[in-house]
């Protein structure tokens, strides 16, 4: 069953091939005068057998003069000057070609919708990135120079050879259907096995890059058994298809070595009775054989290029999978939007079709209203705030502000409108300040804005007690910094971003008393003069709320201040018994 998949596998056409490389604006005329200098190189390379000819046939100690050796010193250091050049050229040309595919595929990925990164896992992600890139690399800036200079060295040499000799010339060719016939279904199942293998790869350094990104949770759960035997069986699963990638390459190899001794055997043979019968000069000979390696040598590196090049139609129909993917649904007119209120018009959504997680919810947020949103873990809370930011599209119903469809708003203006604060801060590896800024562009803030955030987000404090302070480096996602820490970073960033909109998802929950007090206090400050959506399960940080909004199972059961659903809304007032109970 597995043979069967693989040999199923779809592997991308050579027109797709090409259109994804012009899709990087290959420059054709460097290019073009890259292969015309390689064609003065290899002309180069012809004319010594022709020399040796020359030499062996008609040698004579008159005909070595200091021009004539100058002159074949310097046909020789041209030829290799212009060999290089050209090879430099090519391998420039396909180093541009690669720079534009990565940013063709990474602005991709910044343009796709949240729920693809749902799906895939980050690591497979950079793997096409990474991996996939590098072997169309390797064909454009390795194989493919090499191609273009064998190509141009067969076509020159077999010319040569019918002038030498064309019946000695016929003999070669006997061999040319066979290789043809081996190389080719080789070459296609190498592909389709290359493409396991970088489908593989990139499952492996999903998997790898998610366990090391979680490390501390592996060690204080002893888990290293359990990463270590999971990760084997993606090393073993990377050994098989290498294996079966080795296979092929391990017919290729001697079947070509075998095809090539045969005609140069039978060139010898033949050549040797028309030597000896005088048809033949030991010149001419000599200067064949030569001629045939020049012919022989490219094509063991022509069985080499075909199998890279079906690994970089496999690498290709990767990308162009994702190339193909829908964007983010984002409009360009700008409408005119003061982003006061949000409201939810029988909204319906699931993340899996058939699960719905929310269903007819209607809410109205205003400006200077501070809404909080509780219920159940799984109640949809969440899943309200990644509506808004649109992150997913709609099953049914639709959002405005001030009126206007969210769908109807760029993303851009959208986004660049709310300022979201989570349980845990995101922190990027860089500096404080780098964290901060994040997203903004330069010109659009100062060092006093900076250090205004810091101050109002109550950062100041412990920023200043840092040897650096905001050019401190705060490690991988932050491990050089507490808790609250890295939650008042958060805020500084959000405070300089000064959002209409500001989303708090259970901000200081997993905060100790200090910390909490400190943030806390952080937040009050932000929270003024805006639209605030709170998400808490304790409910003593939202008590004081204009508006209180209970989900469940996706529904919206109850609304009103703390005290109208204390008296209307028998699971809120259990929830609150229970957490006032207990304190």
């Amino acid at each position: 069953m597995e043979e069967k998949n693989m040999n199923e596998e779809k592997v991308a056409s050579f027109s797709e091939f090409l259109s994804l490389i012009k899709s990087t604006n290959l420059n054709k005329g460097l290019f073009i005068f890259a292969v015309v200098l390689t064609l003065f190189g290899t002309v180069g390379g012809l004319i010594v057998p022709l020399l040796t000819q020359t030499f062996i046939d008609g040698f004579n100690t008159s005909m070595i003069t200091t021009p004539i050796l100058v002159a074949i010193i310097l046909v020789f250091l041209g030829s290799a000057i212009i060999d290089g050049f050209a090879y430099y050229l090519l391998g420039r040309v396909g180093q541009t070609v690669i720079q534009g595919l990565r940013e063709v595929i990474w602005d991709k990925f910044l343009k796709l919708p949240v729920s693809y990164f749902d799906q895939t896992k980050s690591g497979e992600s950079v793997s096409r990135i990474v991996s996939d890139t590098s072997i169309i690399k390797d064909l454009i800036t390795s194989h493919f120079p090499n191609l273009i200079s064998g190509l141009l060295t067969i076509v020159g040499s077999i010319v040569i050879l019918f002038i030498l000799d064309w019946k000695m010339t016929l003999i070669m060719f006997i061999a040319l259907p066979i290789g043809i016939a081996v190389v080719l279904p080789l070459g296609r199942r190498m592909g389709k096995v290359s493409k396991r293998l970088q489908d593989e790869t990139a499952t492996f350094t999903g998997n790898t890059q998610e366990t090391l990104s979680e490390i501390r949770l592996m060690k204080s759960y002893t888990g290293e058994k359990y990463e270590r035997v999971q990760g084997r069986k993606g090393i073993k699963e990377l050994y098989k298809y290498g294996m079966k990638e080795v296979k092929i390459q391990a017919l290729i190899s001697p079947i070509m070595s075998t095809i090539m001794m045969t005609v140069i055997i039978s060139v010898i043979g033949y050549g040797g009775i028309r030597v000896a019968d005088g048809t033949l000069t030991i010149g001419t000979m000599v200067a064949f054989l030569l001629l045939l390696f020049q012919v022989m040598m490219p094509m063991t590196m022509f069985a080499m290029f075909f199998t890279e090049y079906n690994k970089a139609l496999g690498a290709t129909d990767r990308i162009i999978g994702i190339l193909k993917l829908d964007d983010e649904m984002t409009k360009e007119v700008v409408p005119e939007i003061p982003f006061n209120t949000i409201q939810f018009h029988n909204v319906d959504f699931s993340y899996v079709e058939g699960t719905p997680v929310l269903h007819d919810v209607n809410i109205t947020l205003n400006k200077n209203e501070k809404c909080a949103f509780v219920g159940p873990s799984g109640s949809g809370k969440s899943t309200i705030f990644a509506l808004i930011e649109r992150y997913y599209e709609l099953d049914g119903g639709k959002i405005t502000i001030d009126g206007v469809d969210v769908l109807d708003i760029p993303i851009s203006m959208l986004r660049g409108n709310i300022g979201y604060v989570a349980q845990e801060s995101a922190i990027i590896s860089g500096t404080i300040l780098d964290n901060i800024t994040y997203g903004l562009d330069k010109d659009s803030y100062t060092m006093d804005d900076v250090n205004y955030a810091i101050e109002r987000s109550y950062a100041k404090s412990f920023i200043d007690a840092l040897e650096d302070g905001v050019h401190t480096e705060v490690g991988e996602r932050g491990v050089k910094l507490s808790g609250g820490q890295r939650q008042r970073i958060g805020i500084a960033r959000a405070f300089l971003k000064d959002p209409k909109i500001l989303m708090l998802d259970e901000a200081t929950a997993s905060l100790d008393s200090q910390s909490e007090r400190f943030v806390q206090e952080a937040l009050d400050q932000l929270m003024q003069n805006r639209t605030v959506l709170i998400i808490a399960h304790r409910l003593s940080t939202v008590v004081n709320s204009d508006i209180l909004y209970f989900l469940e199972n996706g529904k919206i059961t109850g609304r009103g201040t703390h005290q109208e659903l204390m008296e209307n809304h028998e699971m809120y007032r259990t929830f609150t018994e229970q957490q006032f109970g207990e304190s």
